[in-house]
């Protein structure tokens, strides 16, 4: 026989039946409501996505490439183990942001528009990514502090900042040419062993 429920304790479905429609409403509409945030979900606390890693890997292809000549997808998806398709769609975006050239052909592809020494990796992955933002708040693109509603009063997005400072930071100190360097153990573009002079 099932135990009844206190008489202090009424359960949630009476408790709405008996709260009015437009109460509810008008609780619904104030300013200062608890509503979930938006976040992307991933793996840590500052995180870039598949299309970041994928396309910064093409870049050091092409980079490896340099001066070379264009460079087939198919190769270049081979050399990294990656999907032909995914970079498809990643070397849009390199173009639009007139990192990457292509040429049509038999012998066509794709290389970099300018030396890789002068391409520094924060403007691969805005490309890429978007504008650089640990939070919405504290995003490059202005336009995104509007997003949020504590904007005016919020002091927490001073640690959003500095990160975001930090990160832009360590992007401006690498460019692509410090990514393409040769390492011994790589398949297809190994470090040349120096031969002793005698």
């Amino acid at each position: 026989m099932p135990v009844p429920a206190p008489a202090s304790l009424p359960d949630a479905a009476s408790t709405l039946a008996a709260e009015p429609v437009a109460s509810r409403a008008a609780s619904l509409a104030m300013p200062m409501t608890r509503t979930p945030r938006t976040s992307v979900p991933n793996s840590g606390a500052l995180h870039f996505s598949t299309r970041g890693e994928y396309g910064v890997r093409l870049m050091v292809e092409l980079a490896r490439h340099h001066g070379g000549g264009p460079v087939s997808l198919s190769e270049m998806a081979d050399h990294e183990a990656l999907p032909r398709q995914y970079l498809e769609q990643l070397v849009v975006s390199l173009r639009a942001a007139g990192l990457v050239t292509s040429t049509r052909g038999a012998r066509g592809g794709y290389q970099l528009s300018r030396d890789p020494d002068t391409i520094r990796m924060s403007e691969v992955l805005r490309a890429l990514e978007g504008p650089i933002a640990p939070m919405v708040c504290a995003s490059e693109d202005p336009a995104h502090a509007g997003l949020c509603g504590r904007t005016s009063f919020c002091n927490v997005n001073v640690l959003w900042s500095r990160v975001r400072d930090a990160v832009i930071g360590a992007l401006d100190s690498l460019s692509l040419a410090d990514l393409a360097q040769p390492r011994p153990a790589h398949p297809f573009h190994p470090l040349e062993e120096r031969v002793p002079s005698v």
